[in-house]
């Protein structure tokens, strides 16, 4: 699963006509940093959202069960994506448990 996050990153800095030091000049690492990231090392968490800062993007948790819908989306296909309009955190909780916000509300 990391060597596909480490791809898109490769991918999206190719997208943007970037090298790897640009890079590291967008996100103040140094360009061997930068390229073991993208070579499957083991970055951190704050490594990975400097790059993608860096990339413009952003690293999300997606749940499962709309991750063929979110792929859609990024590929250009509408067909696929309408269920992402509904709140994928809806019921997480368990039927009896109300969210934060609710109980702030009372």
């Amino acid at each position: 699963m990391l060597m596909r996050l480490l791809d898109q990153y490769r991918q999206r800095r190719l997208t943007l006509h970037l090298t790897q030091q640009d890079m590291a000049d967008r996100t103040g690492m140094v360009r061997q940093q930068y390229q073991r990231l993208e070579q499957g090392g083991n970055p951190r968490l704050n490594s990975l959202e400097l790059a993608a800062d860096g990339l413009n993007a952003r690293l999300m948790l997606i749940p499962l069960e709309k991750w063929h819908a979110v792929q859609s989306l990024l590929k250009g296909e509408t067909s696929e994506t309408a269920g992402l309009d509904a709140d994928p955190w809806q019921g997480l909780l368990g039927d009896g448990e109300r969210d934060e916000s609710e109980r702030n509300e009372e």
